[in-house]
């Protein structure tokens, strides 16, 4: 019997890297991604795909005509190096050829027109990857009064963020204001060239921001793949991202 298969959208999650701590294979690494990006991308219609770090421009762009859309996912702190500064002492663990490789890999997907979303990091490495820059660490933001770094279970609602007017974002979860959760000790300083912001906290740190024009180049500082099932609002981002990948797809 012939089976009628509805083709969707493949999206690559760019995977980070674990040190095996135990047993015989001790010191080896492992590319990983948390199962909580595969299940949101899953349940938004989509085929989920794990992009392990390779070396290569030629290997990096085959990897990116396999997919529909890029998610970067989060991890490692961004290696300073990378805009222009030296390591600092509150800089935590990094993984320079991580970011080598996501930067090469952003870069190209946005010349071929593939739709990205950044989350946590990924944010952060969208922005370093355009010409932005990072606090090495949110204790630098002189206004800084919230809690970036919550002690609660990682589903758990903690600080609002405003959802700027006029934005992607905006049109995308349809309201002037959210609750987040929020595990990040690095933060965006200068926004890169043709970006813009699209969510603040109260304390003015940048919550999110997104590429200007037409192009769907867009990342959040929070982790909307840990609320997904009890924030409906929250997965729209997820679902609007899979649609913009479908639209891809089908082009």
């Amino acid at each position: 019997m012939k089976t009628h298969v509805i083709k969707r959208p493949v999206i690559g999650i760019s995977a980070s890297l674990l040190t095996i701590e135990t047993g015989c294979f001790r010191g080896r690494e492992r590319a990983y991604v948390g199962q909580d990006y595969i299940k949101a991308i899953h349940q938004a219609g989509a085929i989920p795909m794990i992009l392990p770090i390779i070396s290569g421009n030629e290997a990096i762009w085959q990897q990116l005509t396999l997919i529909d859309g890029l998610l970067l996912s989060g991890g490692y702190d961004v290696h300073p190096h990378f805009y222009g500064e030296e390591p600092d002492r509150l800089l935590q663990d990094i993984y320079p050829a991580r970011d080598e490789y996501e930067i090469k890999l952003v870069h190209y997907a946005d010349q071929m027109g593939k739709p990205i979303l950044g989350i946590c990091r990924g944010l952060q490495l969208l922005n370093v990857a355009f010409g932005g820059s990072l606090y090495q660490d949110v204790s630098y933001y002189t206004s800084s009064v919230l809690k970036h770094s919550q002690q609660a279970g990682v589903e758990v609602s903690s600080h609002s963020v405003e959802i700027l007017e006029g934005t992607k974002l905006k049109t995308i979860l349809e309201k002037p204001a959210i609750l987040t959760n929020s595990f990040h000790h690095q933060a965006i300083k200068q926004l890169a060239p043709g970006w813009q912001m699209n969510a603040r906290t109260k304390d003015g740190l940048i919550e999110g921001a997104e590429k200007m024009g037409d192009s769907f180049v867009l990342g959040v500082q929070w982790h909307p793949e840990l609320m997904i099932e009890k924030r409906s609002d929250i997965f729209r981002l997820f679902l609007y991202f899979v649609a913009r990948a479908a639209e891809r797809m089908e082009r």
